[in-house]
């Protein structure tokens, strides 16, 4: 397997991943118009951190890590590395001292479509992690792949200077070029989702506020009393 590693791909403006970072990844994905998500098999090493960043891709074979070390010369302030692998992985091709060095250079956490190892090191350093898998199994270095192209990780894209947003619910990507109508899309949901959780707590019901009782309505869903719904039972 041949590759490239791509140098000084365009990135999303710093400001809006840094505003993007103030909301969850279910909102995010809503107001893209639920899209985004990588899926619920990428999951959290640890719990209640959220992280957001500009991507860094790397495409490895399985259960070789090379071109990770390839792609940490490619990492700096504000990046995540985003890394997946030509077919189905759960090797553990990365671990502490992969963090160790990413985190020297300001990299903010690791979104990877295989295996991750060492997580309680990981926890203890404060590097975030999400993964398809945990295992200790280990990998080699011995197949090129390719850095900072386009990925893909079920079926969703993601490009280099992407935006990564990721907390205990998964992970989603924002294109770079719609990071800015992101960022305003997310406030204008937030927003309405205040002026909903307020009519909430004043006792108002999903069914009256979003209009529902006509949409069961239409739908033929009815109500009856208990008795009316058991009449004719044998008794």
């Amino acid at each position: 397997m041949s590759g490239v590693i791509v140098t000084n791909p365009p990135k999303a403006e710093q400001k809006d991943v840094d505003a993007l970072s103030g909301f969850g990844v279910a909102t995010v994905s809503e107001a893209m118009g639920r899209t985004g998500l990588l899926g619920p098999e990428i999951r959290p090493v640890q719990q209640g951190v959220r992280m957001a960043g500009t991507a860094v891709t790397v495409l490895s074979w399985p259960g070789d890590n090379l071109m990770i070390h390839a792609a940490v010369e490619q990492c700096g302030e504000g990046d995540v590395l985003v890394v997946t692998t030509t077919s189905p992985s759960t090797d553990g091709m990365f671990g502490e001292l992969f963090a160790t060095a990413l985190q020297q250079r300001g990299v903010r956490g690791l979104i990877i479509n295989a295996g991750v190892r060492d997580t309680q090191e990981l926890r203890e350093m404060d590097f975030p992690a999400w993964s398809r898998a945990v295992s200790a199994q280990g990998t080699v270095k011995a197949t090129g792949g390719s850095v900072n192209v386009p990925v893909a990780i079920d079926g969703q894209v993601i490009r280099p200077g992407d935006v990564i947003l990721a907390d205990d619910d998964g992970v989603v990507v924002v294109p770079r070029e719609r990071a800015r109508a992101t960022v305003e899309a997310s406030e204008a949901r937030e927003a309405k989702e205040a002026k909903s959780r307020a009519a909430f707590l004043d006792g108002e019901l999903g069914l009256d506020r979003y209009g529902l009782r006509e949409t069961l309505k239409k739908l033929g869903v009815e109500y009856r009393t208990y008795e009316e719904y058991t009449a004719g039972e044998p008794s």
